[in-house]
């Protein structure tokens, strides 16, 4: 794996592609830094070892993609939104093109001196690259000598900028940032090198998002532990009363077909034996615990419960490998988030005492953070897409595009 530790970037030019595709308040100030702190140390090594960074990324999905800089219809989305926290954060002084590929942006990229940072304006202001345009991806690669691609989390894109601009490189002028390098290191340890009892823990809303992550898993899992709302066909397909809880009716069949392939496997596939189970899906309902095959009429299930935590607690702690992917139910309400805060707690144990814990997904994610536990678990993923893709494929287009 080539990353910028093999190259040399004196007097070098590095365009890196980022994810700073960042959460924005109503005055357009960035609520959530995670994305550009982890960027940092790769701006900075190639600043120490004497070149230049020219940074390209995306933010949100404007709609008015055809001009290429900021209207007044998209301006929400322009990337100069985020200067002021990228200077704070990196510590240098960051110069800004309207536009990523205009005369204006090309002159500054070409008049950049070592240790110089510049950010261009959002890349998908232009619809070419999200179309993966070749044309468009040449562009670009003129505004460095090197490309270096640190954004994980559009590494599953086939977008002009993650995997279509490398070609235009040459074997030795482009690489992984650290971001992207410890990334792949992660999954790879967990998929190809998990050291036995193997946990996944899946969670989220529908069995048909997670349905090629779940059958990968069984190659490599010794347990898999479903959660959240995608539970409930499980427990509907094998026959329990599961009141109005969320319910994918037409994977009842493939629903049977995990637990029947998980069997054939030898592989644990648990599914929750109780709920916390509400009248109405808000905070302030009325709740009650129960089987989770004994929903009554007008209630459904919002998070695992008392018996389900202890089982699943007692799993991860006697694991050695953990990936954790979906949260148990909906931990965005203080009255449904003990299930996923003690599944949290379980898996910062289990590390603490050895084990090695990836944390992926954007909800699972989001839990660690709120909880402030990032500290305690091994690496937490910057992409939700790209690491089940990167699990469900073996590899990635912004990955294979370097190698």
């Amino acid at each position: 794996m080539k990353t910028i530790d093999n190259l040399n970037f004196l007097n070098k030019r590095a365009l890196v592609r980022v994810d700073f595709n960042v959460p924005l308040n109503d005055n357009f100030e960035v609520t959530d830094t995670t994305r550009i702190v982890a960027a940092i140390p790769t701006i900075k090594k190639i600043i120490e070892l004497g070149g230049s960074v020219i940074l390209m990324s995306h933010l949100g999905r404007p709609k008015d993609a055809s001009t290429g800089s900021a209207t007044s219809s998209n301006s929400k989305y322009s990337l100069k939104h985020t200067v002021k926290t990228i200077r704070d954060l990196v510590g240098l002084p960051i110069e800004f093109a309207d536009d990523c590929i205009s005369d204006e942006a090309f002159k500054l990229s070409s008049n950049l001196k070592p240790g110089q940072i510049l950010l261009l304006e959002n890349l998908r202001f232009y619809k070419e690259e999200e179309k993966g345009d070749l044309a468009f991806a040449e562009k670009l690669s003129k505004h460095g000598d090197i490309y270096v691609n640190d954004a994980f989390g559009t590494a599953h894109r086939s977008h002009a900028s993650t995997a279509v601009i490398a070609q235009f490189f040459k074997p030795d002028s482009k690489c992984l940032g650290y971001v992207m390098a410890n990334e792949v290191a992660s999954i790879d340890k967990v998929i190809n090198g998990a050291e036995a009892p193997f946990t996944a823990i899946v969670g989220g809303a529908k069995v048909s998002d997670k349905i090629l992550i779940i059958e990968q898993l069984m190659n490599k899992a010794n347990n898999i532990l479903i959660g959240g709302g995608m539970a409930f066909t499980f427990v509907k397909a094998m026959g329990g009363t599961i009141g109005k809880s969320l319910c994918e009716d037409d994977k009842l069949d493939l629903a049977k077909e995990l637990l029947l392939k998980a069997k054939a496997k030898g592989v644990n596939l648990y599914i929750p034996t109780d709920a916390v189970i509400a009248d109405n899906f808000a905070n302030d309902a009325n709740i009650k615990h129960c089987n989770i095959n004994e929903i009554p009429d007008g209630w459904m299930g919002l998070d695992i419960s008392t018996e389900t935590i202890k089982t699943y607690s007692e799993v991860i702690k006697n694991s050695k490998t953990i990936l954790w992917n979906g949260p148990m139910g909906v931990f965005e309400m203080s009255s449904f988030e003990n299930g996923t805060k003690e599944v949290a707690f379980a898996i910062c144990e289990a590390t603490k005492n050895g084990a090695f814990s990836l944390i992926g997904g954007g909800d699972s994610v989001a839990a660690i953070n709120k909880y402030n536990l990032a500290s305690q678990v091994s690496y937490v993923s910057t992409g939700g897409g790209a690491l089940l893709e990167y699990i469900e494929n073996g590899t990635l287009p912004g990955v294979s595009a370097i190698d």
